[in-house]
C-alpha cells in the first residue's frame, strides 16, 4: 500500500481543513517545498498537493508551486483542485504532475472527465470521489450533489477508471479514524479498483487496517502536522513492506 502524504495549499502556504471548511484553515508551514522536502527524506515517493485556491476558484491557481516541488524532489505528484479545463490540465502536467484529480469535473461534466481518460490513459487521471452521507461532495466539498457515492464510482469504474480517491468528508481533519466500512463497500462492488483511502487518519495502526481492507494507497494529513504518525515511523512501514 502506497504512503501519500497531503499538502494542501492556500495562498501558497502549507494549510489544514476540517470537514473541508475554509474557516478551519490552520497554517502548519509557510514553505510548501521544505515539507514535499522532508517526506521525501524519509523515503516516502508519493505526495498527494491539494490546491485549495484553485477548488474555490474553479481553475488551476498554485501550479508555481507544484513545479517548485517536482523540480526540486523526486517525489510523484498527483495534482488535484479546481481543475476544470483542458488548459488546466496541460498546465498540471507542464509543471510536473504524474497524475491529477479530478472530482467536481466528474460530477458536473463527466464528457470532459472522459475525454481527459482517453487523451491521457487512465494511470494519469483519478476519479476524486469525496462523499458526505453516501453522497458525492462537489467544489471543494462546497457543495453537496445528488449523486450516489457508490453507483457514480461504479460508473467509472465500468468506463476505465483505474484510480479513485475516496474521502469521507465527515472524517477529514478530524481525527476519529477512517472510513473502514465504506472503504470495504466499495472494494466489494469494484474488483480490481485502485482506492485511495483518506480522511480521518489518525493514528499508525489505520494503516495496517486499511492495508488488509485492500487500499491501494492512504493518504495521510492532519496526523502527520499534528504528530500523530510521525515519519520515522512512516518510513520503517515503508521498509517493511
Amino acid at each position: 500500500m502506497r504512503i501519500i502524504p497531503a499538502i494542501d495549499i492556500i495562498d501558497g502556504k502549507c494549510v489544514r481543513l476540517s470537514q473541508g471548511d475554509y474557516n478551519s484553515k490552520k497554517i502548519y508551514n509557510e514553505n510548501p517545498v521544505e515539507v514535499a522536502k522532508e517526506f521525501q527524506d524519509h523515503g516516502i515517493e508519493f505526495l498527494h498537493l491539494v490546491d485549495l485556491d484553485g477548488a474555490k476558484s474553479k481553475h488551476i491557481v498554485n501550479h508555481k508551486i507544484l513545479e517548485k516541488i517536482t523540480s526540486g524532489t523526486s517525489l510523484k505528484v498527483d495534482f488535484g483542485g479546481g481543475l476544470k479545463s483542458d488548459d488546466d490540465l496541460r498546465i498540471a502536467f507542464e509543471c510536473g504532475a504524474n497524475q491529477i484529480t479530478g472530482g467536481s469535473i466528474a460530477v458536473k461534466e463527466p464528457e470532459t472527465f472522459f475525454s481527459w481518460l482517453e487523451k491521457f490513459g487512465s494511470g494519469k487521471i483519478i476519479l476524486g470521489a469525496d462523499a458526505k452521507n453516501k453522497k458525492v461532495a462537489v467544489s471543494g466539498w462546497l457543495e453537496e450533489s445528488t449523486e450516489d457515492l457508490l453507483p457514480f464510482i461504479q460508473q467509472y469504474s465500468e468506463k476505465g477508471v483505474e484510480y479513485v480517491i475516496c474521502t469521507d468528508i465527515s472524517k477529514d481533519g478530524m481525527l476519529e479514524g477512517p472510513s473502514f466500512d465504506l472503504y470495504r463497500e466499495i472494494l466489494e462492488e469494484n474488483n480490481g479498483l485502485k482506492l485511495i483511502a483518506s480522511g480521518g487518519v489518525a493514528q499508525f495502526d489505520d494503516l495496517p487496517a486499511l492495508q488488509e481492507i485492500g487500499c491501494e494507497g492512504v493518504i495521510i494529513g492532519k496526523a502527520i502536522y499534528e504528530n500523530r504518525i510521525s515519519l520515522k515511523q512512516l518510513e520503517r512501514y515503508i521498509l517493511g513492506q
